[in-house]
């Protein structure tokens, strides 16, 4: 029987990385590569996977869930998704992959697993299956590479980062509970739709008993007023500041030296982001 050999992309740096780096290093792999898809992504993942897929010439595939954020909100209570209940990974991540792997898993095919996780993320390790024939491999972590090396494959390869980054850390569902309280701000002035529409979720959340809020500590609707955008922005600014000017200076650091959003507020992304929604 033929081993399949599969790679999960994120709509992240990391996953795309690890792309580039397979097609270069392991070519007589048949991988077959996936996006799970919530229908809660940003605009700029989907471009960025349109120019991944040139880049490797071949389609990911898009694996929906048999049942959207909507179904699956009235079904946990109306209660939002939080660090603590992960449903969204749960049920809008984890299930499709798993559904679209079952029936091959459960006859006896052996299935490699491609996980983009990097060397200098000595805590993390990723999605971990519990089924006898299915293999996870860290391919960037066995080769020594880092998040510079990372931003050195895509630049090279010619297929850059996604635009998001530009103003946001991470990537996943537009309204993800692990943004910064800054990338709410810059959501609701890149995407402001999309920013109502995670304001109008913790509305009916909030309606219905929910205890948890989209930024912890306040709702969507007190961090849109002006007095608390300028707060936050100033805060954050601040923050960048200090980060600066405790860093060592190095002249001939690029642009993949440059601090995240994650950096500054001193996260770690092990703790800080479901491993399948951001690598």
């Amino acid at each position: 029987m033929i081993e399949r050999h599969i790679l999960g992309i994120s709509g992240g740096r990391d996953s795309a990385a690890l792309a580039v780096w397979m097609r270069q290093n392991r070519p007589e792999l048949k991988l077959e590569y996936f996006f799970t898809d919530t229908g809660k992504e940003l605009p700029e993942v989907y471009d960025f996977l349109d120019r991944l897929e040139g880049f490797l010439g071949k389609p990911i595939a898009r694996l929906n869930p048999d049942r959207d954020f909507d179904f699956w909100l009235k079904e946990y209570g109306n209660f939002l998704p939080s660090p603590r209940t992960r449903w969204c990974t749960r049920q809008l991540k984890l299930r499709p992959l798993e559904d679209w792997l079952s029936d091959d898993l459960d006859g006896g095919q052996v299935i490699h697993s491609y996980v983009a996780i990097r060397a200098d993320e000595p805590s993390r390790d990723g999605y971990q299956s519990t089924h006898a024939n299915m293999f996870v491999h860290l391919p960037l972590r066995e080769a020594g590479i880092d998040r510079r090396g990372v931003i050195e494959l895509l630049e090279s390869a010619g297929v850059g980062e996604p635009a998001y980054y530009q103003w946001r850390s991470r990537s996943g569902c537009t309204f993800c509970f692990f943004q910064q309280k800054i990338e709410w701000v810059r959501l609701m002035r890149e995407h402001p739709d999309a920013f109502e529409d995670a304001s109008k979720y913790e509305k009916t959340a909030q309606a219905h008993g929910s205890p948890f809020t989209w930024s912890q500590g306040e709702s969507l609707e007190q961090l849109a007023r002006p007095e608390r955008v300028h707060a936050i922005e100033l805060d954050f600014n601040k923050r960048q500041e200090r980060f600066r000017a405790k860093r060592p200076r190095n002249p001939l650091a690029s642009a993949a030296g440059e601090p995240t959003i994650d950096d500054i507020f001193g996260l770690d992304e092990a703790s800080s982001s479901c491993v399948i929604c951001h690598k």
